[in-house]
C-alpha cells in the first residue's frame, strides 16, 4: 500500500500555506517528494495518510501519572475524560496556555508505574489543518511527531539550510545550531557515548566543522519517512472520534484494494472461479436430487395405478392409498388403526393402570376419551408410544384425543 506522509506547516490552514509530502509505495523508500499548497496534494487511491507535526509546534513534558490512571486505557471513553482531567492538572503550571487550547497525547503504551511522555500543540492549529485535508478528501490514518524522544535519545539531528540550521537533541527543543550548542550538547554527554549526528546535506559541512567528527547523511524525505514508523499516534482524547472513523476508513481502503488493486487481481480471479464452481456444483447436485424424488413419486403413482385401476386421476397417492385401503379392510370386515377398537386397545395399553376412561366418543374416524388428567411427563410418554404405534395423541384439557396419522 501506498504512504503518502505529510508535514503540516507552522502556518494556519490557508490556501498560501505549504505542505511537505512524501510518498512510498512500500514504506521503506520514499519514491516522491515535494512541497505544494493544499490544493495539490496527491489524491492517489489506495493511499495511507500519515500527518506528521513538525517538532516547533510540538512541547515535551514528563510527568508521573497516580495509580490507577490508565485502569481503564487510554482510548476508554468513560476513562478518557478523568485521564484528561489528571493531565491538565498535573501539566497547568508547566504549559505556557490554558490546558483548554492544547491537544495533548501520551507515549505509546504508558504505564502509570514509570514517568509517562506528554505532548502538547495548538488545538486550534491541528484542528484546523485536520478538517482542510478533510475537504480535500484526504482520509488521515495516524498523527505522528517529527521527532520523538526515542529518536534523539542517542542521535542529534542538524536540518534546514545553511542559512538557518536547527539542532535537536536529546532535550527536545528545536535551537540554532552554534559552536555553543554544540559544546553545551556534548558536555551533557560527557559521562556517556557522544550521539550519532545526522545531518541534511545542506548542513552536513557546517555540522561536521562544529562537531569535529563525521556525520551521517540523510535527505529530508528519508526523514520523514523514518518519522512516519514509529509507533507514536496523536489522535487521543478530543480526537478519539476520529481515530475511530479513520479506522473504518481504513478497512474501506483494504477492502478497495482487495477489489481494484492490480496485484490482487489473480486472488479476485480466483475467488469468483471458486463461487462459480460452488454454484454449478450447487445445482447439479440439486437437479440430481430433484430427479431422485421426482422418480420415488412416479414409483408411488404407479404403485397406486396398478393396485388401484379405477382410480382415474392421482393428486395425493399416499393418501389415495390409505383411503383405499381403509375401504377395502371396511368391506372385508378386517379390522384397522383407525377403528374404535384399534384405537382402544393401543390407548389402554400405554396410559397408567389407574387412569379409567369416564366417556368415550368416535367419530370421522377420531377418538375422544375422557379420563382424569396426568402429569405433564406422563403425557408426554403415552404420546410417543401412540406415535410409534402410527397414531397421533394429544390431551386436551379433560380427555385424549386419538386418531390415525397426522396430530389430532
Amino acid at each position: 500500500m501506498t504512504s503518502l506522509i505529510i508535514a503540516l506547516p507552522i502556518a494556519s490552514a490557508d490556501a498560501s500555506a505549504q505542505y511537505d509530502y512524501v510518498l512510498s509505495a512500500d514504506g521503506s523508500a520514499p519514491t516522491g517528494y515535494a512541497s505544494v499548497p493544499l490544493a495539490l496534494l496527491p489524491h492517489e487511491r489506495q493511499t495511507e495518510v500519515v500527518l506528521l507535526l513538525p517538532m516547533s509546534a510540538l512541547s515535551w513534558h514528563q510527568v508521573q501519572l497516580p495509580k490507577g490512571s490508565l485502569a481503564r486505557g487510554l482510548m476508554a471513553e468513560r476513562g478518557a475524560g478523568r485521564l484528561r482531567a489528571i493531565l491538565d492538572g498535573l501539566l497547568e503550571e508547566r504549559l505556557l496556555d490554558d490546558p483548554a487550547n492544547l491537544h495533548l497525547a501520551l507515549q505509546p503504551q504508558p504505564v502509570a508505574e514509570a514517568p509517562i511522555w506528554v505532548v502538547a500543540c495548538d488545538k486550534a492549529w491541528l484542528g484546523a489543518h485536520l478538517q482542510a485535508l478533510a475537504q480535500t478528501g484526504l482520509v488521515v490514518s495516524r498523527i505522528v511527531p517529527e521527532f520523538s524522544p526515542e529518536m534523539l535519545a542517542h542521535t542529534a539531528y542538524v536540518v534546514g539550510d545553511e542559512q538557518h540550521p536547527m539542532l535537536l537533541g536529546a532535550n527536545l527543543v528545536p535551537c540554532p545550531l552554534s559552536a555553543a550548542m554544540v559544546a553545551w550538547l556534548d558536555s551533557a554527554a560527557a559521562q556517556t557515548e557522544p550521539p550519532e549526528v545526522v545531518a541534511e546535506p545542506a548542513v552536513a559541512a557546517l555540522t561536521e566543522s562544529l562537531f569535529k567528527r563525521p556525520v551521517t547523511l540523510q535527505q529530508r524525505p528519508e526523514r520523514l519517512l523514518q518519522a512516519a514508523q514509529t509507533p507514536w499516534d496523536l489522535a487521543q482524547f478530543e480526537l478519539v472520534n476520529a481515530n475511530r472513523d479513520r479506522a473504518w476508513a481504513q478497512l474501506a481502503l483494504i477492502a478497495k484494494n482487495l477489489l481494484r488493486a492490480p496485484q490482487w487481481r489473480a486472488a479476485r480471479l480466483a475467488l469468483v472461479a471458486l463461487v462459480l464452481v460452488n454454484l454449478v456444483g450447487l445445482n447439479a447436485w440439486a437437479w440430481r436430487e430433484q430427479a431422485v424424488l421426482q422418480a420415488k413419486r412416479q414409483a408411488v403413482r404407479a404403485v397406486l395405478t396398478q393396485t388401484f385401476p379405477k382410480i382415474p386421476v392421482v393428486v395425493d397417492a399416499p393418501l389415495q392409498m390409505a383411503r383405499e385401503v381403509a375401504a377395502l379392510q371396511r368391506a372385508s370386515g378386517a379390522a384397522s388403526d383407525a377403528d374404535l377398537e384399534a384405537m382402544l386397545s393401543s390407548l389402554g395399553a400405554v396410559l397408567p393402570a389407574t387412569q379409567t376412561f369416564t366417556a368415550l366418543d368416535y367419530a370421522a374416524q377420531e377418538l375422544r376419551a375422557k379420563a382424569p388428567a396426568v402429569a405433564d411427563a406422563e403425557q408426554t410418554r403415552v404420546v410417543l408410544a401412540l406415535k410409534q404405534q402410527g397414531l397421533a395423541a394429544r390431551w386436551d384439557g379433560a380427555q385424549w384425543l386419538v386418531k390415525a396419522g397426522a396430530a389430532p
